[in-house]
């Protein structure tokens, strides 16, 4: 065998299976609105909008470092962006939702100065902090409703749609739309230099930092890209929603202590753990939400016995068995005439 038996490329067979079967499942989803009731969508949609949050979280801790449990300081500030940008400036609801998530890449930057003095726990804890900071301060807005919160004006609620029908099938839009774009953009992103780079980190900061790479830009534009995006995700959850207060944006277990049981469940460090934990958290609350508290304790066994059991997750224990990869990031070998590879 010679090198020119050899060929190098990204793509796998199941790679070129998956994105098939995650176009036809896209197209279906799309036409949703034409086969689901209003509550099938507002779930679908909710969905939707988890595994982008998931998605985000996950570059950061899983990619960068960046353990976070403050995410829902963006998530509140994307919506109570939403309801402050047409209540007082006028604006239409999505170019609100765009808006704001530009205004919190601005809030996001001495944020993340300030947060990147930080290490390890410290860092984690100061996110927490920040995100309570960011409530409470939202919280003396009298004109927003203070501890009370406020409900979206119904000429624009109205302006979305001149039907419940018309309204649920355009946020569910634009929440499939959100989750489609994330994910795309992470993967894309981390085929990148800026991406190698990442991930370079993300294995040893030690090496990356003597091969040049500057770990404090790129985890910084890391936290200040995904915090915009995270605040354009919570901006379309108020849309949804359409009411909103300090205690249910900027809230720890919804917004950040769901996202990171989906990450971990499904695998920290891969594009496909965000959408198999997502699949894995919705079925067992839409199974299990009778059961009251006991919910969010089988929630927790279920995530105790995961890291006990498959420390990478469960798509991390099926990567390992099958050597798979839906989303291929790094360079595989295999010969001409051959598909089998080795990464």
């Amino acid at each position: 065998m010679s090198v020119r038996d050899l060929h190098v490329t990204r793509s796998s067979r199941a790679a070129r299976i998956a994105a098939l079967l995650g176009a036809l499942v896209l197209i279906i989803l799309v036409a949703a609105p034409t086969w689901a009731g209003n509550a099938e969508l507002r779930l679908m949609a909710e969905m939707s909008l988890y595994l982008a949050l998931a998605t985000l979280w996950n570059l950061m801790a899983g990619y960068a470092g960046l353990v976070s449990v403050g995410q829902q300081a963006y998530v509140g500030f994307g919506g109570y962006m939403l309801f402050t940008l047409t209540i007082f400036a006028g604006l239409g609801a999505i170019p609100a939702i765009l808006l704001g998530a530009v205004l919190a890449a601005l809030v996001s930057m001495p944020v993340a100065a300030l947060l990147f003095r930080l290490r390890g726990a410290y860092f984690a804890i100061g996110t927490w902090v920040m995100a309570e900071v960011f409530r409470l301060s939202f919280a003396q807005i009298g004109a927003l409703g203070g501890g009370s919160g406020s409900s979206l004006p119904i000429a624009v609620v109205r302006s979305l749609g001149d039907s419940r029908d018309a309204r649920e099938a355009l946020s569910y839009w634009l929440a499939l739309g959100a989750a489609v774009l994330v994910v795309a953009a992470v993967y894309l992103f981390l085929r990148t230099r800026q991406g190698l780079a990442l991930t370079a980190i993300r294995d040893n900061e030690l090496a990356a930092r003597s091969l040049g790479i500057d770990i404090w830009r790129t985890k910084f534009v890391v936290y200040v890209v995904t915090s915009a995006l995270t605040a354009l995700i919570g901006g379309l959850i108020f849309l949804q929603k359409l009411r909103i207060s300090p205690d249910a944006a900027f809230s720890v277990n919804d917004w950040t202590a769901f996202v990171i049981f989906i990450v971990v469940i499904g695998g920290i460090g891969t594009l496909e753990g965000p959408i198999i934990g997502t699949l894995i958290f919705f079925a067992l609350r839409e199974t299990l939400a009778d059961l009251g508290t006991l919910y969010l304790i089988v929630l927790g066994l279920v995530a105790i016995v995961v890291m006990l059991t498959a420390p990478r997750g469960l798509w991390g224990l099926v990567r390992d068995r099958l050597d798979l990869n839906l989303f291929p990031l790094g360079f595989r070998v295999r010969l001409r005439d051959d598909d089998s590879a080795k990464d």
